[in-house]
């Protein structure tokens, strides 16, 4: 099966814009107090989309030529176009993404790119928009080097990955309740507005949680699986939250975290946790410098430090 990705997308263009002014319109009525939409907030979605696309079509005439050299080189079957070249495709490339998705909440490197789609506090279409154009330097494109491997095409490959995040407009939004009835169904088997406003969520009951793509079976399969629950609403945003609605701050703002917490921590195994830690490491390490600026060590460590200020705090 052939076809061209990039100008189906472009053909959905009018579509995901006409999907934005329906949920904003339809909200404003049925939610007035609740002001899911706000116009900074917008834009600055709209110019992170801007510069995610610009990048990614210069990243793409470098990484295009790395799948070729694999497909070349070390595929292990070749595909005939068809239905069933295009479902194995589709399911290997879903559970690729769902291994990168999670890393990207468990690695604070890949973290760094990814937090742009989180710091929002609110949760619309348009937020489907929020993406980062640090994706390439952060090693997103190393996750479907296998489809390479397995025998698909570059074009293929590209095709896919675009595929994938298209479907994923439609389930950012909150017009949309869980599915029920004939419906429920749904709910087992593919990513829904209702699973992935949990994904967004910074609940304790939430967070980093639901990654599917398209497909919640790996969610399931691999544990990571948490239902809406309509006794607790979903609160958008991250952690540490962003306050700004500068597309270039949100882009980087992660990356000077990053790069300051690795001058500042002591000892090469710290500085590589303050590179590819769980981001809770790094949330964790600034409310620590909050009540001790003293920089840690390998001596001390992240749990000690933890105890020491638990027990400082609940001392009368």
């Amino acid at each position: 099966m052939q076809f061209d990705a990039e100008l189906l997308l472009l053909a959905m263009a009018p579509v995901f814009l006409a999907c934005i002014g329906w949920e904003a319109w339809h909200l404003r009525r049925t939610r007035p107090g609740a002001r899911l939409y706000s116009w900074p907030d917008t834009l600055c979605n709209a110019a992170l989309a801007l510069m995610q696309q610009a990048a990614d079509k210069l990243a793409w005439l470098a990484i295009i030529p790395v799948y070729a050299f694999v497909h070349d080189h070390y595929r292990v079957h070749t595909w005939q176009a068809s239905w069933v070249s295009f479902a194995v495709l589709f399911v290997a490339q879903d559970l690729l993404y769902y291994v990168f998705h999670r890393c990207s909440h468990r690695v604070r490197w890949l973290w760094a790119a990814h937090v742009v789609h989180h710091s929002s506090e609110r949760m619309n279409f348009s937020t489907a928009f929020r993406q980062s154009l640090m994706y390439p330097i952060a090693g997103m494109w190393l996750f479907w080097i296998p489809l390479a491997v397995l025998g698909f095409a570059p074009t293929q490959i590209v095709a896919i990955v675009l595929i994938n995040l298209g479907f994923q407009f439609f389930v950012h939004t909150q017009a949309i309740g869980k599915f029920g009835g004939k419906l429920r169904w749904l709910e087992y088997v593919f990513n829904t507005p209702s699973i992935h406003r949990v994904h967004h969520a910074r609940n304790d009951r939430y967070i980093d949680r639901n990654y599917a793509g398209v497909l919640v079976i790996w969610d399931r399969l691999f544990g990571s699986y948490v239902e809406e629950d309509s006794h607790e609403a979903p609160v958008y945003g991250i952690v540490e939250p962003l306050h700004t609605y500068n597309p270039l701050k949100a882009t980087f703002h992660e990356w000077a975290s990053m790069a300051a917490d690795f001058a500042s921590v002591r000892g090469w195994r710290n500085k590589l946790r303050a590179l590819f830690a769980p981001p809770a490491w790094a949330a964790d390490y600034h409310a620590r410098r909050v009540a001790d600026p003293a920089p840690i060590t390998l001596d001390t460590t992240m749990n000690e430090r933890n105890t020491a200020a638990f027990q400082t705090t609940r001392r009368p």
